[in-house]
Protein backbone atom coordinates (compact mmCIF):
# COMPACT_ATOMS: atom_id res chain seq x y z
CA UNK A 1 0.00 0.00 0.00
CA UNK A 2 1.29 3.42 -0.61
CA UNK A 3 -0.01 6.69 0.29
CA UNK A 4 -2.72 8.55 -2.01
CA UNK A 5 -1.24 11.66 -3.62
CA UNK A 6 -4.27 13.69 -2.13
CA UNK A 7 -3.59 11.75 1.12
CA UNK A 8 0.01 13.19 1.55
CA UNK A 9 -1.07 16.67 0.00
CA UNK A 10 -4.20 16.54 2.73
CA UNK A 11 -1.32 15.58 5.56
CA UNK A 12 2.04 18.15 4.74
CA UNK A 13 -0.99 21.11 4.38
CA UNK A 14 -2.18 20.56 7.86
CA UNK A 15 1.31 19.77 9.48
CA UNK A 16 1.94 23.03 11.55
CA UNK A 17 -1.86 22.67 13.06
CA UNK A 18 -0.99 19.32 14.68
CA UNK A 19 -0.64 19.40 18.42
CA UNK A 20 0.54 16.31 20.17
CA UNK A 21 1.29 15.53 23.88
CA UNK A 22 4.45 12.86 24.30
CA UNK A 23 4.51 11.34 28.13
CA UNK A 24 7.48 9.17 28.90
CA UNK A 25 10.87 8.06 29.51
CA UNK A 26 12.99 11.14 28.44
CA UNK A 27 17.07 10.07 27.67
CA UNK A 28 19.86 11.79 26.69
CA UNK A 29 21.61 10.18 23.64
CA UNK A 30 25.56 11.00 23.82
CA UNK A 31 28.11 10.10 21.25
CA UNK A 32 31.93 10.00 21.13
CA UNK A 33 33.34 9.57 17.82
CA UNK A 34 37.01 8.77 16.79
CA UNK A 35 39.30 7.06 15.42
CA UNK A 36 40.74 3.04 15.93
CA UNK A 37 43.74 2.29 14.82
CA UNK A 38 45.39 0.17 17.15
CA UNK A 39 44.53 -2.57 19.87
CA UNK A 40 44.67 -2.32 23.55
CA UNK A 41 47.89 -3.60 25.23
CA UNK A 42 45.99 -4.22 28.15
CA UNK A 43 43.17 -6.33 26.38
CA UNK A 44 41.63 -7.29 23.00
CA UNK A 45 39.99 -4.55 22.60
CA UNK A 46 40.11 -1.50 19.86
CA UNK A 47 41.48 1.96 21.47
CA UNK A 48 39.72 5.18 20.25
CA UNK A 49 41.26 7.88 20.10
CA UNK A 50 37.78 10.37 20.99
CA UNK A 51 37.34 13.19 18.56
CA UNK A 52 34.63 14.84 19.35
CA UNK A 53 31.03 14.47 21.15
CA UNK A 54 27.74 14.75 20.33
CA UNK A 55 24.08 14.86 22.62
CA UNK A 56 21.14 14.24 20.92
CA UNK A 57 17.51 13.28 22.20
CA UNK A 58 16.33 10.21 23.21
CA UNK A 59 13.57 8.21 24.42
CA UNK A 60 10.22 10.36 24.77
CA UNK A 61 12.17 13.21 23.77
CA UNK A 62 12.94 11.60 20.13
CA UNK A 63 9.55 11.57 19.87
CA UNK A 64 8.61 14.70 20.16
CA UNK A 65 11.92 16.08 18.54
CA UNK A 66 10.04 13.91 15.17
CA UNK A 67 7.04 15.68 15.63
CA UNK A 68 8.52 19.18 15.73
CA UNK A 69 10.70 17.89 13.06
CA UNK A 70 7.61 17.43 10.79
CA UNK A 71 6.45 20.87 11.79
CA UNK A 72 4.01 19.87 14.49
CA UNK A 73 3.67 21.69 17.72
CA UNK A 74 5.04 19.05 20.31
CA UNK A 75 4.57 18.77 23.92
CA UNK A 76 6.70 16.54 26.05
CA UNK A 77 6.14 15.53 29.82
CA UNK A 78 8.60 13.39 31.18
CA UNK A 79 11.34 12.82 34.31
CA UNK A 80 14.96 14.53 34.62
CA UNK A 81 17.07 14.59 37.00
CA UNK A 82 18.89 18.08 38.85
CA UNK A 83 22.09 17.44 36.99
CA UNK A 84 23.90 18.55 34.07
CA UNK A 85 22.94 16.33 31.87
CA UNK A 86 19.09 17.14 32.95
CA UNK A 87 19.80 20.90 31.61
CA UNK A 88 21.66 19.42 28.50
CA UNK A 89 18.55 17.64 27.77
CA UNK A 90 16.36 20.51 28.59
CA UNK A 91 18.53 22.89 26.70
CA UNK A 92 18.20 20.50 23.60
CA UNK A 93 14.30 20.09 23.57
CA UNK A 94 14.08 23.96 23.44
CA UNK A 95 16.51 24.29 20.12
CA UNK A 96 14.50 22.07 18.77
CA UNK A 97 11.11 23.91 19.70
CA UNK A 98 9.72 21.31 21.70
CA UNK A 99 7.89 22.22 24.47
CA UNK A 100 9.19 21.12 27.84
CA UNK A 101 6.77 20.10 31.17
CA UNK A 102 9.54 17.86 33.10
CA UNK A 103 9.05 16.82 36.61
CA UNK A 104 12.28 17.61 38.40
CA UNK A 105 13.46 14.49 40.71
CA UNK A 106 16.13 15.29 43.49
CA UNK A 107 18.89 12.55 43.93
CA UNK A 108 18.17 11.00 40.41
CA UNK A 109 20.16 10.79 37.59
CA UNK A 110 18.98 11.75 34.61
CA UNK A 111 18.83 8.52 32.12
CA UNK A 112 21.75 9.23 29.86
CA UNK A 113 22.86 6.75 27.13
CA UNK A 114 26.96 7.08 25.83
CA UNK A 115 27.95 5.76 22.18
CA UNK A 116 31.26 5.27 21.16
CA UNK A 117 31.73 5.39 17.53
CA UNK A 118 34.15 4.69 14.91
CA UNK A 119 34.32 4.61 11.43
CA UNK A 120 30.50 5.24 11.61
CA UNK A 121 30.37 2.25 13.81
CA UNK A 122 29.05 1.60 16.94
CA UNK A 123 32.15 -0.13 19.58
CA UNK A 124 30.35 0.14 22.70
CA UNK A 125 26.87 1.51 24.90
CA UNK A 126 27.34 2.69 28.08
CA UNK A 127 24.34 2.76 29.81
CA UNK A 128 23.51 5.34 33.09
CA UNK A 129 20.42 5.14 35.05
CA UNK A 130 19.08 4.55 38.14
CA UNK A 131 15.57 3.14 39.38
CA UNK A 132 12.74 5.88 39.31
CA UNK A 133 10.57 6.32 43.15
CA UNK A 134 6.97 5.50 42.81
CA UNK A 135 6.22 8.96 44.34
CA UNK A 136 6.67 10.62 40.79
CA UNK A 137 3.46 8.89 39.39
CA UNK A 138 1.18 11.36 41.00
CA UNK A 139 3.13 14.58 39.55
CA UNK A 140 2.91 13.10 36.27
CA UNK A 141 -0.87 12.39 35.87
CA UNK A 142 -1.11 15.98 37.38
CA UNK A 143 0.88 17.38 34.65
CA UNK A 144 -1.01 15.33 31.98
CA UNK A 145 -4.21 16.56 33.04
CA UNK A 146 -3.49 20.01 33.16
CA UNK A 147 -2.49 19.96 29.59
CA UNK A 148 -5.58 17.49 28.34
CA UNK A 149 -7.13 20.57 27.85
CA UNK A 150 -9.09 20.72 24.51
CA UNK A 151 -5.34 21.56 22.30
CA UNK A 152 -3.99 18.59 22.37
CA UNK A 153 -5.07 16.18 19.23
CA UNK A 154 -3.25 12.75 20.12
CA UNK A 155 -1.15 11.61 22.85
CA UNK A 156 1.36 9.30 22.76
CA UNK A 157 3.25 6.68 25.49
CA UNK A 158 6.66 5.93 24.89
CA UNK A 159 7.30 2.97 27.17
CA UNK A 160 10.90 2.22 27.43
CA UNK A 161 10.39 0.74 30.49
CA UNK A 162 12.53 2.82 32.67
CA UNK A 163 10.09 3.71 35.43
CA UNK A 164 8.35 6.52 34.66
CA UNK A 165 5.12 5.00 32.70
CA UNK A 166 4.47 3.04 35.99
CA UNK A 167 0.67 3.53 35.74
CA UNK A 168 -0.21 4.51 31.76
CA UNK A 169 -3.75 2.60 32.04
CA UNK A 170 -4.47 6.23 34.44
CA UNK A 171 -2.95 8.26 32.21
CA UNK A 172 -4.71 6.56 29.01
CA UNK A 173 -8.40 6.88 31.27
CA UNK A 174 -7.55 10.57 31.82
CA UNK A 175 -7.13 10.98 27.06
CA UNK A 176 -10.25 9.33 26.46
CA UNK A 177 -12.18 11.03 29.12
CA UNK A 178 -10.74 14.59 27.32
CA UNK A 179 -11.55 12.82 23.94
CA UNK A 180 -7.69 12.21 22.91
CA UNK A 181 -6.94 8.94 21.17
CA UNK A 182 -3.31 7.42 22.97
CA UNK A 183 -0.71 5.72 20.93
CA UNK A 184 1.32 3.88 22.97
CA UNK A 185 4.55 2.63 21.82
CA UNK A 186 4.80 -0.88 24.56
CA UNK A 187 8.14 -2.38 26.29
CA UNK A 188 6.41 -4.33 28.45
CA UNK A 189 5.01 -7.77 28.55
CA UNK A 190 2.03 -7.58 30.16
CA UNK A 191 -0.38 -5.55 27.74
CA UNK A 192 -3.43 -4.76 30.39
CA UNK A 193 -1.27 -1.90 31.10
CA UNK A 194 -2.45 -0.29 27.98
CA UNK A 195 -6.15 -1.41 28.14
CA UNK A 196 -7.78 1.40 26.15
CA UNK A 197 -5.62 2.70 24.22
CA UNK A 198 -6.22 3.30 20.26
CA UNK A 199 -3.10 1.88 18.76
CA UNK A 200 0.04 0.21 20.06
CA UNK A 201 3.06 -0.37 18.35
CA UNK A 202 5.07 -3.40 19.03
CA UNK A 203 8.01 -4.50 17.19
CA UNK A 204 7.59 -8.01 16.36
CA UNK A 205 10.34 -9.26 19.11
CA UNK A 206 7.67 -7.72 21.46
CA UNK A 207 4.52 -8.75 20.12
CA UNK A 208 5.76 -12.21 19.76
CA UNK A 209 7.03 -11.82 23.63
CA UNK A 210 3.37 -11.22 24.33
CA UNK A 211 0.67 -12.95 21.77
CA UNK A 212 3.61 -16.30 20.60
CA UNK A 213 5.61 -17.22 17.50
CA UNK A 214 3.00 -16.69 14.79
CA UNK A 215 3.24 -19.35 11.75
CA UNK A 216 2.29 -16.48 8.95
CA UNK A 217 0.40 -13.04 8.38
CA UNK A 218 -3.20 -15.12 8.87
CA UNK A 219 -1.89 -16.19 12.68
CA UNK A 220 -0.23 -13.04 13.41
CA UNK A 221 -3.56 -11.20 12.31
CA UNK A 222 -5.46 -13.71 14.60
CA UNK A 223 -3.00 -13.41 17.47
CA UNK A 224 -3.55 -9.17 17.40
CA UNK A 225 -7.20 -9.71 17.00
CA UNK A 226 -7.62 -11.35 20.11
CA UNK A 227 -5.71 -8.99 22.30
CA UNK A 228 -7.99 -6.30 20.49
CA UNK A 229 -10.78 -7.81 21.76
CA UNK A 230 -9.31 -8.27 24.67
CA UNK A 231 -7.71 -5.39 25.98
CA UNK A 232 -10.17 -2.56 23.99
CA UNK A 233 -7.38 -1.66 21.40
CA UNK A 234 -8.42 -0.23 18.87
CA UNK A 235 -5.71 -1.53 16.63
CA UNK A 236 -2.03 -3.16 16.29
CA UNK A 237 0.39 -2.14 14.25
CA UNK A 238 3.70 -4.57 14.11
CA UNK A 239 6.92 -3.11 12.86
CA UNK A 240 8.74 -6.36 11.07
CA UNK A 241 11.70 -4.86 9.95
CA UNK A 242 12.79 -5.96 6.69
CA UNK A 243 9.19 -7.42 6.52
CA UNK A 244 7.72 -3.85 7.10
CA UNK A 245 4.89 -3.43 8.88
CA UNK A 246 1.34 -5.03 9.69
CA UNK A 247 -1.66 -3.11 10.82
CA UNK A 248 -4.79 -4.66 12.24
CA UNK A 249 -7.66 -2.98 12.97
CA UNK A 250 -10.56 -3.33 15.23
CA UNK A 251 -13.29 -2.77 12.33
CA UNK A 252 -11.71 -6.14 10.72
CA UNK A 253 -9.26 -4.66 8.33
CA UNK A 254 -5.52 -6.11 7.89
CA UNK A 255 -3.37 -4.38 5.96
CA UNK A 256 0.25 -5.59 4.64
CA UNK A 257 3.09 -2.59 4.15
CA UNK A 258 6.47 -3.80 2.56
CA UNK A 259 9.37 -1.78 3.93
CA UNK A 260 9.78 1.50 2.66
CA UNK A 261 13.58 1.41 3.49
CA UNK A 262 16.13 1.67 0.74
CA UNK A 263 19.09 1.20 2.93
CA UNK A 264 19.36 0.42 6.28
CA UNK A 265 22.48 1.71 8.51
CA UNK A 266 21.30 2.08 12.41
CA UNK A 267 17.31 1.06 13.42
CA UNK A 268 18.15 2.75 16.63
CA UNK A 269 14.84 5.49 17.06
CA UNK A 270 13.10 3.95 14.45
CA UNK A 271 10.53 3.49 16.81
CA UNK A 272 10.11 6.54 17.88
CA UNK A 273 9.75 7.86 14.40
CA UNK A 274 6.79 5.59 13.68
CA UNK A 275 5.18 6.48 16.50
CA UNK A 276 5.36 10.15 15.45
CA UNK A 277 4.66 10.51 11.99
CA UNK A 278 1.31 7.92 12.86
CA UNK A 279 0.34 10.60 15.43
CA UNK A 280 1.17 13.70 12.75
CA UNK A 281 -1.16 11.48 10.27
CA UNK A 282 -3.97 11.25 12.88
CA UNK A 283 -3.45 14.62 14.12
CA UNK A 284 -4.24 15.86 10.50
CA UNK A 285 -6.70 13.99 9.77
CA UNK A 286 -5.74 10.81 8.15
CA UNK A 287 -7.42 7.55 8.04
CA UNK A 288 -5.55 5.19 10.05
CA UNK A 289 -4.32 3.26 7.07
CA UNK A 290 -3.05 5.93 5.44
CA UNK A 291 -1.29 7.23 8.79
CA UNK A 292 0.37 4.19 9.23
CA UNK A 293 1.49 4.17 5.56
CA UNK A 294 2.97 7.74 6.03
CA UNK A 295 5.14 6.36 9.09
CA UNK A 296 6.23 3.29 7.06
CA UNK A 297 7.71 5.75 4.49
CA UNK A 298 9.08 7.62 7.79
CA UNK A 299 10.96 4.73 8.96
CA UNK A 300 12.17 4.19 5.80
CA UNK A 301 14.54 7.30 5.72
CA UNK A 302 15.15 7.57 9.46
CA UNK A 303 16.89 3.57 9.33
CA UNK A 304 19.70 5.45 6.74
CA UNK A 305 20.95 7.52 9.30
CA UNK A 306 23.23 7.02 12.05
CA UNK A 307 22.12 6.73 15.78
CA UNK A 308 19.02 8.67 17.14
CA UNK A 309 17.66 10.82 14.67
CA UNK A 310 14.87 12.21 13.09
CA UNK A 311 13.35 13.47 9.68
CA UNK A 312 12.79 16.50 8.47
CA UNK A 313 9.15 17.42 6.68
CA UNK A 314 11.54 18.04 4.03
CA UNK A 315 12.84 14.76 3.80
CA UNK A 316 9.58 13.17 4.42
CA UNK A 317 8.16 14.86 1.26
CA UNK A 318 10.95 13.58 -1.03
CA UNK A 319 10.59 9.80 -0.02
CA UNK A 320 6.47 10.40 -0.23
CA UNK A 321 7.06 12.14 -4.08
CA UNK A 322 9.87 9.15 -4.39
CA UNK A 323 6.22 6.68 -4.19
CA UNK A 324 4.44 9.43 -6.64
CA UNK A 325 6.75 10.62 -9.42
CA UNK A 326 4.82 13.87 -10.65
CA UNK A 327 2.63 12.54 -13.76
CA UNK A 328 3.46 13.82 -16.97
CA UNK A 329 1.04 15.01 -18.95
CA UNK A 330 -2.54 16.63 -19.26
CA UNK A 331 -2.86 18.68 -16.03
CA UNK A 332 -5.81 21.03 -14.44
CA UNK A 333 -4.31 24.54 -12.90
CA UNK A 334 -4.85 23.36 -9.36
CA UNK A 335 -2.54 20.15 -10.11
CA UNK A 336 0.13 22.02 -12.34
CA UNK A 337 0.72 24.87 -9.30
CA UNK A 338 0.69 21.87 -6.86
CA UNK A 339 3.72 19.67 -9.01
CA UNK A 340 5.27 23.06 -9.57
CA UNK A 341 5.36 23.87 -6.18
CA UNK A 342 6.93 20.32 -5.38
CA UNK A 343 9.55 20.54 -8.39
CA UNK A 344 10.69 23.87 -7.39
CA UNK A 345 11.54 22.22 -3.85
CA UNK A 346 13.83 19.85 -4.75
CA UNK A 347 15.60 22.68 -6.61
CA UNK A 348 14.47 22.42 -10.13
CA UNK A 349 14.29 25.29 -12.87
CA UNK A 350 10.40 25.42 -14.25
CA UNK A 351 10.27 26.72 -18.15
CA UNK A 352 7.00 27.47 -19.61
CA UNK A 353 5.26 28.89 -22.94
CA UNK A 354 2.60 28.60 -24.52
CA UNK A 355 0.54 29.17 -27.69
CA UNK A 356 -2.83 27.21 -30.00
CA UNK A 357 -0.63 24.33 -31.09
CA UNK A 358 -3.36 23.72 -33.35
CA UNK A 359 -1.15 21.65 -35.96
CA UNK A 360 1.85 20.53 -34.60
CA UNK A 361 4.84 20.53 -36.93
CA UNK A 362 8.18 20.38 -37.00
CA UNK A 363 8.74 24.15 -36.50
CA UNK A 364 7.09 23.56 -33.07
CA UNK A 365 9.02 20.65 -32.07
CA UNK A 366 12.30 21.95 -32.73
CA UNK A 367 10.87 25.06 -30.75
CA UNK A 368 9.67 22.76 -27.69
CA UNK A 369 13.46 20.99 -27.47
CA UNK A 370 15.05 24.22 -27.67
CA UNK A 371 12.76 25.82 -24.40
CA UNK A 372 13.23 22.40 -22.62
CA UNK A 373 16.95 22.21 -22.69
CA UNK A 374 16.69 25.84 -21.07
CA UNK A 375 15.67 24.36 -17.20
CA UNK A 376 14.49 21.05 -15.92
CA UNK A 377 10.46 21.08 -16.26
CA UNK A 378 8.31 22.92 -19.46
CA UNK A 379 5.30 23.82 -18.71
CA UNK A 380 3.40 24.38 -22.14
CA UNK A 381 -0.36 26.34 -21.44
CA UNK A 382 -2.56 25.56 -24.31
CA UNK A 383 -5.38 28.27 -25.61
CA UNK A 384 -8.75 26.46 -25.28
CA UNK A 385 -10.93 25.76 -28.17
CA UNK A 386 -12.85 29.17 -27.41
CA UNK A 387 -9.62 31.20 -27.36
CA UNK A 388 -7.96 29.70 -30.27
CA UNK A 389 -11.77 30.36 -32.49
CA UNK A 390 -11.34 33.75 -31.08
CA UNK A 391 -7.45 34.78 -32.03
CA UNK A 392 -7.70 32.37 -35.25
CA UNK A 393 -11.18 33.31 -36.63
CA UNK A 394 -13.83 30.87 -38.19
CA UNK A 395 -13.21 27.45 -38.47
CA UNK A 396 -10.28 27.40 -36.21
CA UNK A 397 -8.88 25.20 -34.56
CA UNK A 398 -8.46 22.42 -36.56
CA UNK A 399 -8.16 19.86 -33.87
CA UNK A 400 -9.92 20.43 -30.51
CA UNK A 401 -8.50 20.96 -27.49
CA UNK A 402 -7.96 17.25 -25.97
CA UNK A 403 -6.30 16.38 -29.24
CA UNK A 404 -3.63 19.05 -29.30
CA UNK A 405 -2.97 18.54 -25.63
CA UNK A 406 -2.90 14.72 -25.79
CA UNK A 407 -0.17 14.96 -29.08
CA UNK A 408 1.89 17.94 -27.21
CA UNK A 409 1.74 15.41 -23.74
CA UNK A 410 3.29 12.53 -25.98
CA UNK A 411 6.37 14.55 -26.71
CA UNK A 412 9.43 13.80 -24.82
CA UNK A 413 10.26 17.62 -23.75
CA UNK A 414 6.96 18.47 -22.74
CA UNK A 415 6.29 17.35 -18.91
CA UNK A 416 2.75 19.34 -18.24
CA UNK A 417 0.40 20.71 -20.80
CA UNK A 418 -2.44 22.79 -18.82
CA UNK A 419 -5.37 24.49 -20.75
CA UNK A 420 -6.38 28.46 -20.58
CA UNK A 421 -9.69 30.00 -21.76
CA UNK A 422 -8.29 33.82 -21.56
CA UNK A 423 -6.97 35.26 -24.72
CA UNK A 424 -3.48 35.97 -23.14
CA UNK A 425 -2.18 33.68 -20.62
CA UNK A 426 -1.09 36.64 -18.59
CA UNK A 427 -2.77 34.97 -15.46
CA UNK A 428 -2.05 31.34 -15.55
CA UNK A 429 1.74 32.84 -15.90
CA UNK A 430 1.70 34.83 -13.12
CA UNK A 431 0.15 32.27 -11.15
CA UNK A 432 3.40 29.93 -11.86
CA UNK A 433 6.32 32.52 -11.80
CA UNK A 434 8.44 30.22 -14.00
CA UNK A 435 12.07 31.03 -13.96
CA UNK A 436 12.11 31.08 -17.52
CA UNK A 437 9.99 32.54 -19.62
CA UNK A 438 9.89 31.41 -23.28
CA UNK A 439 8.00 32.74 -26.82
CA UNK A 440 8.94 31.94 -30.79
CA UNK A 441 8.43 34.54 -33.27
CA UNK A 442 9.47 37.78 -33.44
CA UNK A 443 8.03 39.24 -30.48
CA UNK A 444 10.08 41.81 -27.94
CA UNK A 445 10.23 40.43 -24.57
CA UNK A 446 8.67 43.16 -23.17
CA UNK A 447 5.92 42.45 -24.88
CA UNK A 448 5.32 39.24 -24.36
CA UNK A 449 2.59 38.28 -21.84
CA UNK A 450 2.88 37.39 -18.73
CA UNK A 451 6.84 38.71 -18.97
CA UNK A 452 6.50 41.91 -16.29
CA UNK A 453 5.48 38.68 -13.45
CA UNK A 454 8.56 36.57 -14.49
CA UNK A 455 10.79 39.28 -14.46
CA UNK A 456 9.69 40.83 -11.03
CA UNK A 457 10.16 37.12 -9.67
CA UNK A 458 13.31 37.29 -10.29
CA UNK A 459 13.11 35.17 -13.58
CA UNK A 460 13.83 35.99 -17.41
CA UNK A 461 12.05 35.73 -20.21
CA UNK A 462 13.63 34.49 -23.98
CA UNK A 463 12.58 34.78 -27.30
CA UNK A 464 13.58 31.70 -29.69
CA UNK A 465 13.64 31.54 -33.48
CA UNK A 466 10.69 29.16 -35.24
CA UNK A 467 12.03 26.87 -37.71
CA UNK A 468 11.96 28.51 -40.79
CA UNK A 469 9.40 27.61 -43.71
CA UNK A 470 7.03 26.03 -41.19
CA UNK A 471 3.51 27.55 -39.89
CA UNK A 472 0.20 26.52 -39.15
CA UNK A 473 -1.42 28.97 -41.32
CA UNK A 474 0.42 28.15 -44.41
CA UNK A 475 -0.40 24.72 -43.77
CA UNK A 476 -3.67 25.06 -43.58
CA UNK A 477 -3.34 26.89 -46.87
CA UNK A 478 -1.18 24.67 -48.72
CA UNK A 479 -4.47 22.36 -48.20
CA UNK A 480 -6.74 24.17 -49.36
CA UNK A 481 -5.18 25.15 -52.41
CA UNK A 482 -4.53 21.29 -53.19
CA UNK A 483 -8.26 20.34 -51.98
CA UNK A 484 -9.28 23.87 -54.90
CA UNK A 485 -7.13 21.84 -57.33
Amino acid sequence: MTLHRTATDFLLSRLTDSAILVVGDLMLDRYWHGDTRRVSPEAPVPVVRVSGSEDRLGGAANVARNIAGLGGRATVVGVVGEDANGSRLRDLLAETGVRGELVACAGWETITKLRVISRHQQLIRLDFETPLADAITASLEQRVGGLLDGSQQVMVLSDYAKGVLQDPGALIALARKAGVPVIVDPKRVDLSAYRGAAIITPNAAEFEAVAGRWSGDADLEQRARGLIDELDFGAILVTRGEQGMTLIQRDGACVHLPTMAQEVFDVTGAGDTVVASLAMGLAAGMELADAAALSNVAAGVVVAKLGTADVSRQELQRALDAQHPDEHGVLAEEDLLRYVARARARGERIVMTNGCFDILHPGHVAYLEQAAALGDRLVVAVNDDASVGRLKGAGRPVNSLSQRAAVLAGLRSVDWVVPFAEDTPERLICAVRPDCLVKGGDYRPEEIAGGDCVREGGGEVVVLDYLEGFSTTAILQSLSRDAGA
